[in-house]
């Protein structure tokens, strides 16, 4: 045996060798713990499922909410790590709908105090903030404004003075938080009244109809219409749409 291997057995630690607790139970008093942790995990999934309810119910996300404070992050981070001792950090924040991105950034950072959504976020002027996409998803839900396309509500936003961003940057809102617009759109009503005169030849106005001859050629049939009473003041066919033909029209009264 080398001299080496000797003296690394020697001045080698000790490990710490784990072991199963000896129990001095007979076998009923054994099945009746049993019975009481199947309970209890009975239990532990129920809540855990009506907290999983509950939090996609809420439509909870890390873009909208963060933790307000640098200590509240911290306790969170912290039991972050408690809870991956025992289930997957993979599983955990699948369940939070946190990327890994962002659990990774906040342990990994030293020098930020943690009071922003992200740890050490960076300043871009263009980027969208959380009254900005508030309003967006307003405006998109909004029924007022559901016969507008994204674009059209978009500049319509920016007369507005409400959000100042582009088209592209409204269907990535839309694309990423999956919000739905209805289908079905309600156009604002036309109106069905026109000009309506309060007297009679108060208000003339001339009406031009087109008629398709068999050899292919068109005559136009020009009108002058009295608004009050709707009746045909002069009336004459020409061959262009020019509607001075109705200077020689003949009168019909």
């Amino acid at each position: 045996m080398p001299r080496s291997t000797a003296s690394g057995w020697i001045k080698r630690d000790k490990k710490t060798v784990v072991s199963l607790k000896s129990h001095d139970h007979d076998i009923e008093k054994l099945e009746c713990e049993v019975v009481r942790l199947r309970s209890q995990v009975a239990k532990l999934r129920a809540i855990v499922r009506l907290l999983f309810v509950v939090l996609k119910l809420s439509g909870f996300t890390w873009e909208r909410f963060g933790v307000p404070n640098g200590a509240k992050k911290l306790q969170f981070l912290n039991s972050l790590g408690e809870a991956a001792t025992v289930v997957p950090l993979r599983a955990i924040l699948a369940f939070l709908r946190l990327s890994h991105s962002r659990y990774h950034a906040w342990n990994q950072s030293e020098t930020c105090s943690l009071n922003d959504r992200n740890s050490c976020p960076r300043t871009t002027p263009s980027r969208l903030t959380t009254g900005e996409i508030d309003t967006i998803r307003e405006l998109v839900f909004a029924k007022e404004y559901r016969h507008l396309n994204t674009v059209a509500l978009a500049r319509l936003a920016q007369r507005l003075g409400k959000v100042f961003a582009s088209p592209t940057s409204w269907y990535r809102m839309v694309r990423i938080h999956d919000w739905k617009r209805p289908r079905n759109r309600i156009y604002p009503p036309k109106p069905k009244v026109g000009i309506r005169a309060a007297m009679p030849n108060e208000i003339w106005h001339i009406d031009t109809s087109i008629v398709r001859l068999l050899d292919g050629r068109r005559a136009y049939l020009h009108a002058i219409i009295e608004n009050f009473s709707r009746g045909t003041l002069a009336w004459c066919v020409g061959g262009t749409f020019d509607p001075a033909d109705n200077c020689h029209a003949r009168m019909v009264l």
